[in-house]
C-alpha cells in the first residue's frame, strides 16, 4: 500500500488507477534504454557489439523484474479489498479499508467497506426483529397453554382434561418449532458465520422430535414412515436442532407429494467414510431437468401437494443452504413423474 499511497500524492496520477499502471510501465520500459545510453556514452568507446547486446539483455531482464515487482505492489489495494470481502463472507470478520483515495481502486475499497458495514447493519437489525417476533410468537402460543393449564387445574371431566392436554402438547410443539425456526433464520442470515465445532449427534435421541412434528401429517394421509437407523451417533459440524428441522422439512415435503396409503423411507447409514441420510417416497416425482429448479428460492416448481397442500417455494432452498454451510451436500433424484423421489444428505465424517 505504501507505493500506491505515494503515487496517489502525485497530481496527475491521483485520480486514475490506470495512469499509475501506465506510469510504472513507462518507467520500466525506458530503464533499459537509459542504461544503454549511459553505457555507450560514458564507458570505453571500444565497446564491442556483443558487450552492448549482453548489457542490453541484462538491463531488459532487470527492468522487467523491477517492473513486475512494482506492479505487484501496485495491485495491493485490489488484493486487500478482495481479502476483506472474503474475510467477511467466510468468517464474518470486519476489516477497515482506507477510504481516502479517489481513483478506481480507492472507490472499490470504499464501496466494499460501505457494503460490508451495510450488510452487517442489515443482519443485526434483522436479528433483532427475529428475536422480537419470536418473543411475541411465544407469548401468543403461551396464552392458550396457560388457559389449558388453568382448565386442568380446575379438575374438569376426562374429555375436557384430554382436550386441554392436547392444547398443551400443541403449544409445546409450537415452542419447539419457533426455536428451530429461529435457528434456521439465524443460519440463513449469518451467511458466513459457521461454527467449526464438531458435535456428537445421537440419532435415537432426535428421532422422537422428528416423529412428533410429522406424525399428524402422516396420519392425515395414512402414510407409513419407515426409519432405518444403521448407526447410533456421528460427529458432525451441524447444530442438532437445525438437522432436525432439515429432516422434518424433507419428510414433510415427501408427505406433501406422496399419495394416500403410501410409504416414506428414511435411512441413516455410513458408506465410504461418509454419513448418508436418505428420504425416499413413492409420490409424484419430477423430471431430471427439474432438479436444479427444486432448490431455487421461490422456485417456479412450487406446486400443490397430492391433497392440495400449498407450498412456500423456499423450504428446500433453506435445507440445501443449511446443509452446504455445515460442510454437507443435499441432492435430489427421481426416475420421472409418478415414480417417487429421493433426497440424499451426505456429510464427510
Amino acid at each position: 500500500m505504501k507505493l500506491y499511497h505515494n503515487l496517489s500524492k502525485i497530481g496527475f496520477l491521483k485520480k486514475s488507477y490506470a495512469s499509475k499502471f501506465l506510469f510504472v510501465a513507462f518507467i520500466g520500459i525506458h530503464i533499459p534504454l537509459i542504461g544503454i545510453l549511459f553505457f555507450v556514452l560514458f564507458f570505453d568507446n571500444n565497446i564491442s557489439p556483443a558487450s552492448i547486446l549482453i548489457f542490453s539483455i541484462a538491463m531488459t531482464l532487470l527492468a522487467t523484474l523491477i517492473t513486475l515487482v512494482v506492479l505487484k505492489q501496485l495491485i495491493m489495494p485490489i488484493a486487500i479489498a478482495s481479502k476483506s470481502l472474503d474475510d467477511y463472507r467466510n468468517d464474518r470478520k470486519l476489516s477497515v479499508l482506507p477510504t481516502e483515495y479517489s481513483d478506481e481502486a480507492g472507490l472499490l475499497m470504499c464501496n466494499i467497506q460501505e457494503s460490508i458495514y451495510e450488510a452487517e447493519s442489515f443482519i443485526n437489525e434483522k436479528q433483532d426483529l427475529i428475536y422480537m417476533l419470536s418473543h411475541d410468537l411465544k407469548n401468543f402460543a403461551g396464552n392458550p397453554q396457560g388457559l389449558a393449564n388453568l382448565i386442568i387445574s380446575e379438575n374438569p371431566s376426562d374429555s375436557v382434561k384430554n382436550l386441554a392436554g392436547l392444547i398443551c402438547e400443541s403449544t409445546n410443539l409450537q415452542f419447539r418449532y419457533i426455536d428451530n425456526f429461529i435457528k434456521l433464520l439465524n443460519e440463513h442470515d449469518q451467511v458466513a458465520k459457521i461454527s467449526q465445532e464438531v458435535r456428537t449427534i445421537v440419532f435415537p435421541a432426535i428421532l422422537p422430535f422428528i416423529n412428533e412434528q410429522v406424525e399428524q401429517r402422516l396420519l392425515d394421509k395414512n402414510i407409513k414412515l419407515s426409519l432405518s437407523l444403521e448407526l447410533v451417533e456421528a460427529r458432525l459440524r451441524i447444530d442438532e436442532g437445525l438437522l432436525i428441522q432439515v429432516l422434518v422439512n424433507l419428510i414433510s415435503n415427501a408427505i406433501k407429494f406422496s399419495y394416500f396409503d403410501s410409504e416414506i423411507k428414511v435411512r441413516i447409514y455410513f458408506e465410504n467414510e461418509k454419513l448418508i441420510i436418505t428420504v425416499t417416497d413413492k409420490g409424484v416425482g419430477f423430471d431430471k431437468h427439474q432438479i436444479d429448479e427444486l432448490f431455487k428460492k421461490f422456485t417456479k416448481m412450487s406446486r400443490l401437494g397430492t391433497a392440495k397442500e400449498s407450498s412456500t417455494g423456499i423450504g428446500l432452498y433453506l435445507c440445501k443452504k443449511i446443509i452446504e454451510r455445515n460442510k454437507g451436500e443435499l441432492t435430489a433424484a427421481s426416475e420421472g413423474k409418478n415414480k417417487g423421489a429421493e433426497f440424499k444428505i451426505v456429510f464427510e465424517v
